[in-house]
């Protein structure tokens, strides 16, 4: 009865998809007046300069920031995470490896992938695809753990038939840049689908999910993880993190086309989801 729950409260507020038009082209940029002003100081050392948290740090600190936090969370991660979404968290990567409908012979590449839960997730369902084929597919299945970077992957170019990312995109530092190693080692036709922490735009929801996290979340991370300060950080980056609309514009402008994403739970994850044509 407890999963049956859990399953009503996942889908039955699911959002529709939406499906973003495709770009208008950029106009010309205007010429720059001879007269320009000089660009302030402040101004050049904000653009070197990035969040972690509602802190702003130089961003050759964020990386290692982040980095800090999964140490100090890794040994409670998953129990957390159940906790956190009541169990919720895996029924929502469910709904993102059936979006991805994954097939044998294809190559995966999952980013942030944490303990492997989406990794195993894609690599059972392949498992379970090519044991119904009426060929009996009995190719090899392997799955390889690499430690890389998001913004630079040691990939191929169009190495790939899919990428998924699910909880780790609003922890790079260049968003727009993962985005753009996202495109890079995709094959035409593959697909990118990232699973995130959104924003919830049910005004009195809204009000209650803020007290939770702000108040709940952290004490529940001092208490089972011995660490307030990390989950503090996890709460104030969903906050920073680009709203839907803004999100899936950035995923469009990476250069991929059928751009949506889908709401779960009145917009506290959201999936979203684009194709390499």
């Amino acid at each position: 009865m407890a999963l049956r729950a859990a399953r009503r409260l996942a889908f039955c507020s699911r959002q529709g998809r939406r499906l973003l038009p495709s770009p208008a082209p950029a106009p010309a940029p205007a010429p720059a007046p001879c007269n320009r002003k000089a660009v302030p100081a402040a101004a050049f050392l904000h653009s070197h300069a990035t969040s972690f948290g509602y802190k702003q740090v130089r961003e050759e600190e964020k990386s290692k920031l982040v980095g800090n936090v999964f140490s100090s969370v890794a040994s409670s991660y998953d129990l957390m995470n159940d906790l956190m979404s009541v169990g919720l968290h895996r029924l929502w990567k469910d709904r993102l490896v059936s979006k991805l409908n994954p097939f044998p012979g294809m190559k995966h590449l999952d980013v942030a992938g944490g303990t492997g839960d989406v990794a195993f997730r894609v690599l059972e369902r392949i498992k379970s695809v090519g044991h119904r084929a009426m060929q009996g597919y009995s190719g090899e299945h392997c799955l390889s753990w690499i430690q890389g970077d998001a913004e630079a992957l040691s990939f191929e170019d169009g190495s790939m038939d899919g990428y998924t990312i699910a909880f780790g995109i609003r922890n790079v530092t260049h968003i727009e840049k993962a985005l753009a190693e996202a495109y890079r080692v995709l094959k035409r036709g593959g697909r990118f689908l990232c699973l995130e922490l959104s924003h919830v735009d049910v005004p009195v929801f809204k009000e209650i999910y803020d007290v939770y996290s702000f108040s709940l979340v952290p004490t529940m991370g001092e208490l089972v993880a011995g660490d307030r300060q990390s989950y503090q950080y996890l709460v104030e980056s969903i906050r920073r993190f680009p709203n839907q609309e803004k999100f899936a514009q950035m995923i469009q402008e990476a250069g991929f086309q059928r751009v949506e994403y889908e709401n779960l739970v009145g917009g506290v994850v959201a999936i979203h989801s684009g194709l390499k044509l």
